[in-house]
């Protein structure tokens, strides 16, 4: 594969409103790609052409950042790099070798950000056929995603600088350019928050002494047939997100 799954944006037709060449309005075209975006949990093992690659990351790069400071470092691994890194990964999961660079904790979470993630929790244990109080297979299938869904590659965001907040926010965009060009490659990804939490394991197997690590991507090309690919995540509304003010 060596070109995008959707028809590429013309800017003289973005500003206007117009069509794409093959018909398609440019609202039409960015509704289909950003709400074609999805997260996928199980991959092919066919691997992402290295033109493809280089056209997807060299498009997320265009990411917009506060006076262009650019504040990331990008690592993509596949072949042997990714899966030494898996087993790397899962062993510091089993030793409860954990070094996230940003704090986590669960009381971060509103109570109706917690709604929202116990009602998504339920609907992914579910297509994976993991009861609510089966608190082992849960923890099974946390560790088993440290081999990145079965995906062929892995790519690994750093804020570089100071690391900061507002630093992140920056690598933040960068993020979703990355998802949404990956998308219009015909790329499935999924970002993981759980790679993060063993920094350390990603900087040693990758040989990294700069920045610090906010989120690993999985991806590859998904696995039409798993159930687990079949989830629709449900969105708050409009209304409970965003105010227009007058």
């Amino acid at each position: 594969m060596s070109g995008p799954v959707f028809t590429r944006t013309r800017t003289s037709e973005a500003s206007t409103g117009g069509t794409q060449p093959g018909g398609t309005r440019t609202s039409e075209y960015a509704e289909q790609l950003i709400r074609g975006r999805r997260a996928t949990r199980a991959f092919r093992p066919d691997p992402v052409p290295e033109d493809t690659l280089r056209e997807v990351f060299s498009l997320a790069g265009t990411a917009p950042s506060n006076s262009n400071a650019q504040p990331w470092r990008v690592e993509v691994v596949g072949g042997a790099r990714r899966d030494r890194l898996a087993d790397a990964l899962r062993t510091a999961h089993a030793e409860r070798r954990v070094t996230a660079d940003y704090p986590y904790s669960e009381d971060m979470y509103a109570p109706v950000h917690r709604e929202r993630r116990a009602a998504f929790g339920a609907g992914l244990y579910g297509a994976l056929g993991i009861g609510p109080d089966d608190h082992p297979a849960r923890a099974a299938y946390d560790a088993e995603s440290l081999g990145f869904y079965g995906a062929p590659h892995a790519a690994f965001l750093f804020v570089t600088g100071d690391g900061g907040p507002r630093l992140a926010a920056d690598a933040g965009a960068y993020l979703q350019t990355l998802l949404l060009a990956m998308t219009g490659y015909g790329v499935a990804s999924c970002p993981q928050g759980l790679l993060s939490f063993y920094a350390d394991t990603v900087r040693d197997q990758l040989g990294v002494d700069e920045g610090k690590l906010l989120v690993g991507v999985s991806f590859g090309y998904a696995d039409e047939n798993a159930p687990v690919n079949r989830i629709a995540a449900g969105r708050a509304e409009l209304e409970e997100t965003t105010t227009f003010r007058t």
